[in-house]
């Protein structure tokens, strides 16, 4: 194929083409009900203003399920394709970030979480507990990402994945506990 480089933009390129496109057209008036990471502040939606009340537990299973979601995009980052080859790094990824970060970032909440990983990095090197730490950002990424949900829909549904299976094996681990003590009282 003698040097000759396509012209033909990746598969990828194509898709950020569209987010990049879809995006531009969301409308970042301050007077929007769609609150976003713009620089203009949107006076009519405020972190305190929620449909539902958030209790705490709630917010460190979000937190779990969004860190098991980044854990998840990493490790099917390292995934070798069934060639053996890791492939083109620099078309897969740009400086070297790992596909959901890319992803959370080419959608309305880039700010917010970009300001969740640098919480949760920060957390991590004075080894804080994160969830404590990171509450408030992650319930704020939560409710941007919520009202993005055209966008996010594949996170939030995998983070809705996750928690059911931390309530259900949580629910299995009180049921073998309960088994155990009937067993242990039986026997005396």
């Amino acid at each position: 194929m003698g040097g000759v480089s396509s012209s033909i933009p990746s598969e990828q390129q194509q898709q950020q083409q569209q987010q990049q496109q879809t995006h531009t057209n969301v409308d970042s008036s301050p007077n929007s009900p769609i609150p976003s990471d713009s620089n203009s502040p949107n006076p009519k939606m405020s972190d305190s203003d929620s449909k539902t009340p958030k209790t705490l537990g709630q917010d460190k299973e979000k937190e779990k399920a969004l860190e098991d979601s980044k854990q998840s995009a990493k490790d099917s980052d390292n995934v070798e394709n069934k060639d053996g080859d890791e492939g083109d790094e620099d078309e897969e990824e740009e400086e070297g970030e790992c596909g959901f970060c890319l992803f959370m970032k080419g959608g309305g909440c880039k700010d917010s979480f970009v300001a969740w990983e640098k919480c949760i990095e920060e957390a991590e090197k004075s080894k804080e507990d994160i969830v404590d730490k990171c509450a408030e950002i992650t319930t704020a990424l939560t409710r941007c990402m919520e009202a993005h949900a055209d966008y996010y829909e594949p996170i939030i549904r995998a983070e809705k994945k996750a928690k059911e299976e931390v309530i259900k094996e949580l629910e299995n681990e009180k049921e073998k506990e309960k088994e155990k003590e009937k067993v242990e009282i039986a026997s005396n």
